[in-house]
Parts: C-alpha cells; structure tokens; sequence
C-alpha cells in the first residue's frame, strides 16, 4: 500500500479524491491537509463520510508520503511547495493550472508532465511530477485530438461547451448561488478561456498546421459534468470519422465512441468520457462529455496516479453513473 497525501482536502475536488482513495486497494491516505479545518473531522465538512472514516483534517504535512495531490487554487500550488518540502521519493500530482503549460513545467529543476493519460501515457508511467489537466480542457481535447494525429484538423474549430456550478469551486461567488445559477444558463469568458493554452499545445504537438480554436464556456443550471459541442470541416464520412476515433482511443480505458447521441447522465460521477460523431455535409459535430470533478479532475488524477506506480489504470475508479 502507497501512503497518499491531500493538500486542500476540504474543497470539491479533494473532497472526491479522500472517496475515491478510501476505496482503492493500492493508496491508503495518511493526511487530508487543510489551513482552515485543522483538528475537525473530515466528516464536519464531506457529510457523506459518516460510517466512511474517522480521519481529522491536520495542518502539517507528512513529508514523506509517497504521493501528494494538490488541491488547491490556480496560482497557489506552486506557493506551497516553496514553502513545503517532501522527500525526493514523493510524487507530486498537481490539480491546479501552475504547471500544465511548457513555459511552466519546470520548477525548481523539476519537470511536470502534462497528464492526459489518452496523450501520454507511456510520460506519465515515467514522471514523479504531473499537471492534472483542467476540466473543460480535458472534455475538449478527447474530442479533437484523433483528428489532430490524423493530420486532418486544418479548419478553424468552433466550440461551445456548459459546465455544472462545481467547476468554479466551492466557495460561493456572485454566478454560483442557487437563486442565481437555478433556471439560467449563461456564457463567460469568451474566446479567452485560460484552458485555451493547454488544449492548443495538445493539439498542436500532434498538428503543428491546426486551424484555431473559438471556445465558448457556458455556465449550466446543474451541479456537475461538461457537454462540449464543436464543428470543423471534414471531407470524410462519418463512418471514416467514427473509425478513426475508435482506432485512437482502441486502448483508453476511460473514453468511448457512441454511435447514438450522448448526454451528461452517461458519464456524471464516472471517470469516463463519451464522444459522439455526426456529419452534416462537410461538417463534423463532435459532443463529448465528462464528469468535470472526476475525468477532469480528481478521477484523472487517481488514473495518473495508477499509471505512475504500475497499478492497473481502473483500480478505484470503478464508478456508476446515475441515469435516472
């Protein structure tokens, strides 16, 4: 048994790694760290841990664990392990956006490897350091990147894409409270997504002559999953295109095509992501979906941290998703 360290256990996503990691037969957790819950039961702030575990929330680290999953805010990761040090044999995952870019991957002489399993495995069975992806850019690369290895993703690419409230975090803001959020659907930042980076570099180290991406975040009157909608020019048909997605993703343990529309129930509080195909004319729609706390977040984080430690690629990550 490893021993996993959390960093910000008290927040969404480290909330769903101490239930996925009370359940898997390779991790045990050794701390759940947290500045302002130290001392209280994990219990006090995830409820749905009563019967499940016992364990307090601490404000000191363990610098010797095997494994560290840093759940905090963007820009605070890297502020922390200035601060924090742990033993050269310490694998750090980091599910913030500090590291996932090239021009940020080295820190401190070490490099992060940039963890969508579906692009790099075979890096992510060999790195001590991983960038856990963002959500809506792991939703989107899946749906993009066969076409960027088929070399064939030289048209502009449009994207439209909702995300339940949980995406912007736990604590409470101006567009994430209930009489706001309940009955509306509303875009933000559009065409300038921070997520933009990292799907972009994807897509280009395997076309370096991709056609641009114009990403258009919705924000969704639910709790949890990402729907992502795009289009691009396609001279194939749509069995050729649903082919070529079945041969890139022929040893992903997570993504799947389906030949019948999808919908968010499908893949919500599963770590899977699911992607539909249509033609229409000499336009290829591509809709894939995802849980944005699990296969965006902390389920792709626990499938790294399988990857990187030789345990099998599902263990733990054997979830049921809710259809009605």
């Amino acid at each position: 048994m490893i021993k996993a360290g959390i960093i910000g256990g008290s927040g969404y996503t480290g909330g769903e790694l101490i239930r996925i990691l009370l359940h898997h037969n390779e991790a045990q957790i050794d701390f759940v760290y947290s500045t302002t819950r130290a001392g209280k039961k994990l219990v006090t702030t995830h409820p749905d841990l009563l019967g499940s575990s016992e364990m307090t929330f601490t404000g000191t680290i363990n610098p010797d664990v095997d494994v560290v999953f840093l759940c905090l805010g963007h820009g605070n990761s890297s502020k922390f392990l200035k601060e924090h040090h742990f033993s050269d044999h310490t694998k750090i995952i980091d599910l913030s956006n500090d590291f996932r870019l090239q021009r940020d991957a080295v820190f401190e002489g070490q490099t992060f490897v940039y963890g969508l399993p579906e692009l790099k495995k075979s890096d992510i069975r060999k790195a001590n350091y991983i960038a856990n992806p963002g959500c809506f850019a792991t939703t989107i690369q899946l749906g993009l990147l066969p076409l960027a290895k088929a070399g064939i993703l030289g048209n502009d690419v449009h994207i439209n894409a909702v995300t339940g409230s949980t995406g912007a975090g736990v604590s409470p803001s101006a567009t994430s409270h209930f009489s706001w959020r309940n009955n509306n659907v509303s875009w933000y930042k559009p065409f300038t997504h921070q997520h933009l980076g990292e799907i972009n570099e994807s897509v280009k180290s395997l076309q370096s002559d991709s056609g641009e991406l114009f990403f258009l975040p919705n924000r969704g009157n639910f709790t949890r999953g990402i729907l992502a909608t795009a289009y691009t020019g396609f001279k194939g048909s749509e069995e050729e295109a649903i082919l070529l997605y079945k041969e890139f993703y022929e040893d992903a343990v997570f993504t799947h095509i389906s030949e019948e529309p999808i919908h968010l129930k499908q893949v919500v509080n599963t770590n899977n992501c699911h992607i539909h195909l249509h033609k229409h004319e000499d336009i290829l729609l591509i809709t894939s979906a995802t849980d944005n706390l699990l296969k965006g977040a902390s389920g792709q984080a626990v499938q790294n941290m399988n990857l990187m430690f030789g345990f099998e690629e599902s263990e733990g990550l054997h979830l049921k998703a809710g259809v009605f």
